[in-house]
């Protein structure tokens, strides 16, 4: 187990080995922080990836790699950050990586706030959810409602029509029955010829209107059919989309709801795994140098030297060789029977070059 948080914090063994026990101990402690926050981003991913998946398999298999990927970055910042003798070269190397680390840990927050406060959220998403359902069957009615209405007051003038012909008709009635009464028209009791000649008036509109409910009663029929159909469109409408409200809880939607929330549970809770995720830096800032830094750094130191010593010696060999082999050189042009070959073979080669000048002019004449 000592072993694995020493690997986990990223230290030399064969050099802590050599140590005290509190020295070990110490990068046993920051190995464990490290893990550690790994297992909680592992959890937190798993969690979010759920969410979007769906699957536990899937969000299981990715939240390992997440978890996998977030411990290789804690390892690399804590084995990369050395203990130096100036407090602000300390710091000045050790900003970009509490940065970093800043960046993790709101990674691996916000999953677990998600779960958290869960409960709160789907609160939040049912009262959108409602309020998206009551905007989207507005929005559908905007397309069927003209129709409807235009329907209906088609309906309403034409009941209007039966009404006022109904209107008419009685009124009639009532003209001939005063004319046979005596009370109304010429004034004689009796059905004479002004009596049948109102009396055939009212029949005929009678007749007139029985038309007309007729007409307009089959025009009313076949407008309520066309309002059920209309109406049973937009039904199907909104229960077609209704679904895709119902599924609005995905990752995007859980966060929007949860910056709804109040701040300040959230910031709570983005400390502690900041705390958590930035401790191995501020312990490494705030030890002492110990004595695996000392070790640690006489072994670079050691190495430094030692290449450093073969870049010298390599730089020495070449200057050597290359004196050398310049007064080699020298002596060589000096020598006169390699004067007189290098004279024989050119005058070869301008020979050949003559030649070959003579043959190619030559073709082309």
């Amino acid at each position: 187990m000592k072993r694995f948080f020493w690997m986990c914090s990223g230290a030399d063994q064969d050099v802590l080995e050599q140590c005290s026990k509190s020295e070990q101990i110490k990068q046993a402690g920051i190995g464990g922080t490290v893990f550690f926050t790994a297992i909680m981003a592992t959890i937190a991913a798993s969690y979010a990836l759920y969410t979007v998946f769906d699957n536990i398999f899937a969000a299981i298999f990715f939240g390992l790699i997440w978890g996998l990927l977030i411990f290789n970055l804690d390892r690399f910042i804590v084995s990369t950050i050395k203990k130096r003798d100036n407090v602000w070269k300390e710091l000045a190397q050790a900003t970009p990586r509490i940065a970093l680390a800043v960046i993790i840990a709101i990674v691996i927050a916000k999953p677990l706030e998600l779960k958290i406060f869960e409960k709160e959220i789907d609160q939040v998403l049912l009262e959108e959810k409602n309020q998206l359902t009551l905007d989207n069957q507005s929005q559908i009615a905007l397309q069927y409602n003209p129709t409807i209405e235009a329907l209906k007051a088609d309906n309403d003038q034409l009941k209007k029509e039966i009404v006022d012909k109904e209107t008419e008709v009685n009124d009639l009635y009532n003209t001939y029955i005063t004319e046979a009464e005596g009370t109304a028209g010429t004034m004689k009791l009796g059905k004479g010829p002004v009596y049948k000649e109102k009396r055939e008036k009212h029949d005929a509109e009678l007749q007139s209107l029985q038309n007309l409910k007729d007409n307009n009663n089959q025009k009313i029929a076949a407008n309520d059919a066309a309002i059920a159909a209309v109406t049973n469109d937009y039904a199907s409408k909104v229960k077609t989309t209704q679904p895709i409200i119902d599924g609005f809880d995905g990752l995007m939607a859980r966060i929007g709801a949860l910056d709804k929330l109040p701040w300040l549970p959230s910031f709570f809770i983005f400390l502690l795994f900041l705390a958590i995720e930035t401790s191995p830096i501020i312990a490494k800032l705030l030890a002492p140098k110990g004595e695996y830094d000392l070790r640690l750094e006489d072994h670079e130191n050691s190495i430094k030297t030692w290449v450093a010593q073969k870049i010298d010696q390599r730089a020495q060999i070449l200057g050597t060789d290359t004196g050398l082999n310049n007064k080699v050189y020298e002596d060589i042009a000096e020598e006169d029977e390699l004067y007189d070959y290098k004279k024989k073979k050119a005058r070869e080669l301008m020979q050949l070059q003559a030649d070959a000048f003579y043959e190619n002019q030559k073709r082309i004449l």
